[in-house]
């Protein structure tokens, strides 16, 4: 526990930079929101279409692992599906609230997710974390917007949605990446050295990013609910990935980059759709803050518990 701990400091140590940083305004907000956008549209995806291009993994070894991601979120969402009358009648919570715990549980963040996976286990790792990343995006995002307008009441747009899922530049890059592996094409060196270039600045600059969105005045608000939403999503997800592993048979390190991907914090993008589609957007905003302060405890503890010496 204390390795997989100590192997997590640099990356607790970056978040909290971020925040002191985000205090000391250094950068305006609208820097910290070129920031985000730079590691969204070009260095997250530079790596990942470096890690996926290049990445030795077999077919069967993909279809299982996909497999195994899949049910973890689809349990994930059924299960919040089936808890909702009971946090409706014992919490009055409104259909607005429980969209964004239904987020909250569901979606998670990326720019952790593969800063970690990136610290932890270099390429290798990225390429199945990428793999994650192609497989539930899409469905995850399709759930999500379905549920919020059908609960709320607002047009969703669906043919909008679909246009913007094809035009995500994480899905673009997976695609892209998979493509140069699978044809045989991959990388030619300058070409590799420009991605892995960019690639490494997205670690630490997605952290930093995530450090500067947290709200640490906020999370006294709605305690009951974020208690709630940070436990399903912190210990519920990770334990339905380990579920989802032990059923198709993955084990060593591409359980643990699962259970990594289901142990990070919520998406900090999901308080931007909650706002988008009468979400309960402070609420969105809270479960974001508590899962990112309390995941500094849970993530080690959910690497141990995968069974993987780090």
């Amino acid at each position: 526990m204390l390795s997989v701990f100590n192997s997590l400091v640099p990356v607790i140590l970056i978040i909290t930079f971020g925040q002191v940083l985000k205090r000391l305004a250094i950068f305006s907000e609208e820097g910290w929101t070129g920031f985000e956008n730079l590691c969204y549209f070009v260095l997250f995806p530079a790596l990942l279409v470096k890690t996926l291009a290049t990445a030795k993994i077999g077919t069967s070894e993909i279809l299982l692992f996909s497999g195994m991601v899949l049910f973890a979120i689809l349990a994930m969402s059924l299960l919040m599906l089936i808890l909702y009358p009971i946090l409706k009648n014992l919490f009055s919570v409104t259909p607005s609230a429980f969209t964004s715990l239904f987020q909250g549980a569901t979606r998670w963040h990326g720019f952790i997710a593969l800063s970690i996976v990136g610290f932890l286990f270099g390429d290798e790792g990225v390429a199945y974390m990428a793999i994650t990343m192609a497989v539930i995006i899409p469905p995850l995002n399709i759930i999500n917007v379905s549920l919020m307008a059908i609960l709320t009441d607002k047009k969703a747009g669906f043919g909008n949605v679909a246009y913007k899922l094809i035009r995500n530049p994480f899905i673009l890059a997976c695609l892209i990446g998979a493509f140069l592996n699978l044809s045989g094409i991959g990388l030619p060196t300058p070409v590799y050295s420009v991605f892995d270039i960019l690639g490494g600045g997205a670690l630490g600059l997605g952290l930093l990013t995530v450090g500067a969105g947290l709200h640490l005045g906020l999370i006294h608000n709605h305690r009951v609910l974020v208690t709630f939403g940070a436990a399903i999503r912190l210990l519920g997800m990770p334990l339905l990935m380990f579920i989802g592993a032990w059923i198709f048979g993955i084990e060593g390190m591409p359980r643990t980059v699962a259970v990594i991907a289901g142990a990070v914090p919520t998406a900090s993008s999901s308080y931007v759709l909650a706002r988008q589609m009468g979400g309960d957007a402070p609420l969105m905003a809270n479960l974001i803050t508590i899962q990112v302060i309390a995941a500094i405890i849970t993530l080690p503890a959910m690497i141990w518990f995968s069974g993987v010496a780090v």
